[in-house]
């Protein structure tokens, strides 16, 4: 989040530093994840705070967000769908830029599951791909993320038939980033 607050106000590290007063090697430190902004004090927060021209919250919130596990992840927001719909879910997903959120954080499942609902919901109301995420859209997961549930059926039949059927009836634009998705919509 640093580096984004820094960027926007397109300030260099020793210009932050200056400005701020807080040491050149604390904010170097910050920005190069050799520190956590989470670990210092409120006079380092309120000094870095207020030369970005941001609230000590705005600066600490994407550090204090918890990632929770993948499965509970995937519910949260099938749940977020069906309580907004799918043009409003959209519209709050490209505002609050969590998709490229996430993938700075390095949370490529829940990046990558957020870009294939955003190109599916895309396609289903017939909206043009928003070109913003054209660079995520040329990756892709190491390993296959099958559902919870296609990994347990597998584990009692003791073969991988399930999960085969998993993928041919998987969602393209999940399927394409190497996420096994079959239904958002049917949540309860």
């Amino acid at each position: 989040m640093l580096h984004e607050l820094m960027k926007r106000k397109s300030i260099t590290v020793y210009r932050l530093s200056k400005e701020s007063g807080v040491p050149y090697t604390t904010v170097s430190d910050l920005c190069n994840d050799k520190a956590s902004i989470k670990k210092c004090t409120a006079e380092t927060l309120y000094r870095l705070a207020k030369a970005l021209d941001v609230s000590m919250e705005q600066l600490v919130e994407a550090e204090l967000e918890e990632r929770c596990n993948f499965e509970q992840f995937k519910s949260n927001i099938c749940h977020r769908l069906k309580t907004l719909g799918d043009t409003a879910f959209l519209i709050e997903l490209l505002e609050q830029d969590t998709i490229r959120r996430y993938h700075q954080k390095k949370w490529y499942p829940e990046s990558l599951y957020l870009l294939a609902m955003l190109d599916y919901l895309s396609r289903l109301c017939g909206v043009a791909l928003c070109t913003r995420y054209n660079d995520l859209r040329c990756t892709k997961l190491d390993t296959t993320l099958y559902p919870a549930s296609v990994l347990a059926m597998t584990a009692i039949a003791g073969n991988d038939e399930q999960k085969k059927q998993a993928v041919a009836s998987a969602i393209p634009e999940f399927i394409r980033f190497n996420i096994v998705e079959c239904e958002v919509r049917n949540v309860t």
